[in-house]
């Protein structure tokens, strides 16, 4: 299983030149983008099976990350 790509810039490629100014301007901005990438990776060594934790793990990880890109968009978006 793969968890394809879900990096901020993919995501919203209409707002990568505001991601990476909001990295560099916005603290809260940049404390939200870290850990939306470790939640990313994180289930990226799931999906390649370097981790293999429950399944209610995996589903509030997946939660977290919608919930922090929600977060994102909306501050990209302000």
């Amino acid at each position: 299983m793969s968890e394809g790509k879900h990096d901020l810039a993919s995501e919203f490629p209409e707002h990568r030149d505001r991601i990476a100014a909001l990295k560099q301007a916005d603290r809260h901005f940049a404390r939200l983008y870290a850990q939306y990438n470790d939640a990313c990776k994180e289930l990226q060594r799931i999906g390649f099976s370097v981790e293999v934790p429950s399944d209610e793990y995996v589903e509030a990880l997946k939660l977290r990350r919608v919930r922090l890109k929600d977060d994102l968009h909306a501050l990209l978006l302000d």
